[in-house]
């Protein structure tokens, strides 16, 4: 499965150097239907192909869950580009029986395919951690930005919810001068469910 890169405030100079060469591309290509799990390929609706997966414990019950990103594709070639809701995000937990079911879908935390800018397609990662998974983007022109959208399960909401937004942003002619803005809750936002993230919308929302 081919991948981008983590855009990880720490990996962000490897970014910088790369955003320094205008002919590359970064485009994302998706997963090989032969490279897709078994079990995993229920969930691959029609007209839709899987663009990223992970597997990991997602809700520390020590099973292999998964979380993935779908992209609806186009059913005629002349058809006008799916932007809003092109690439839902799906989470599919392990049940006690060994199968999966799927819990939480959001329509809007990965950007759509045109959504970069002169860059291109801004879709740069999906990465899991311990009870927790991030999304990862970066694109524009003359200014160019990223994000990285993460969030943790929490155990008495038996659910995954918003605990930190990274906002990085710098001009091509000055990519040393790095602006940087961190978003965490309470301060920024209350409780956020992935299934009502919006990026667009969630400063101040959600109950403290």
């Amino acid at each position: 499965m081919f991948k981008k890169m983590n855009l990880l405030p720490g990996k962000f100079t490897t970014l910088l150097g790369l955003a320094l060469i205008p002919a590359l591309s970064l485009a994302t290509d998706y997963v090989e239907r032969k490279d897709i799990p078994a079990e995993l390929r229920p969930f691959v609706l029609p007209n839709t192909k899987l663009l990223t997966y992970e597997m990991a414990d997602l809700n520390a019950d020590g099973k292999p869950d998964y979380v993935f990103i779908l992209e609806k594709q186009k059913k005629q070639p002349d058809e006008s580009s799916i932007d809003e809701g092109q690439r839902p995000l799906k989470i599919a937990i392990r049940q006690a029986d060994g199968k999966l079911k799927l819990v939480k879908t959001n329509e809007r935390i990965v950007f759509c395919s045109a959504c970069g800018g002169v860059w291109g397609d801004p879709f740069a990662d999906l990465t899991t951690d311990k009870k927790g998974f991030t999304v990862s983007h970066f694109g524009g022109s003359g200014w160019r930005w990223a994000n990285n959208y993460q969030f943790n399960y929490s155990r008495k909401d038996d659910t995954w919810q918003l605990v930190k937004v990274t906002e990085l942003s710098f001009h091509a002619s000055d990519p040393d001068k790095v602006k940087e803005k961190i978003y965490t809750p309470p301060k920024h936002f209350g409780k956020i469910d992935i299934a009502d993230f919006d990026p667009e919308k969630f400063k101040g929302v959600g109950a403290k």
